[in-house]
């Protein structure tokens, strides 16, 4: 599936569009969802992370990890219960990673990645899994940001 967004506002559009779509069905997976986000410097990898964290209720601002690595954040208990035609959403935490400074997966395993991904409740955004795609599980979403000839963004989702 592909979709562009012509502003932030709609990338908030296709970020809401994208949860309600995959949380609830993917609620069966023994851990973590967790969702790759790719694309090059600029592509908007963070704002939709950003868009996301908006979604799910996130007052914390949601700034892009490269020089830390990995940001985590709380989701609202009143969020769980709002998230479009989910209800009981059992997801905790918003995991925001960045691989682009990694050298190889044994960098990102240093920081606890088994046990973030191991979690029902966790619900992890890693951009530049590229660097790191040995250990992302197989069953992970991808999307793919680039820019149109038009300056929009385009979001290709596998």
């Amino acid at each position: 599936m592909k979709k562009v967004s012509k502003s932030k506002k709609e990338t908030i559009q296709i970020a809401k569009m994208f949860l309600q779509k995959n949380l609830k069905k993917l609620r069966s997976l023994q851990g973590a969802l967790v969702v790759s986000l790719s694309g090059e410097l600029g592509a908007g990898k963070t704002t939709f992370t950003q868009a996301v964290a908006r979604y799910l209720g996130i007052k914390n601002k949601v700034n892009s990890p490269t020089f830390v690595i990995m940001k985590k954040y709380p989701i609202p208990k009143q969020a769980r219960w709002r998230v479009g035609p989910i209800k009981n959403l059992e997801y905790k935490f918003l995991f925001h990673l960045d691989a682009y400074r990694l050298k190889n997966e044994k960098e990102l395993l240093h920081l606890g990645w088994e046990e973030i991904i191991n979690k029902k409740e966790h619900l992890v955004f890693i951009e530049w899994p590229e660097n790191v795609l040995k250990i992302i599980p197989v069953n992970s979403k991808f999307i793919h940001i680039s820019h149109t000839l038009k300056g929009h963004r385009s979001f290709k989702f596998k």
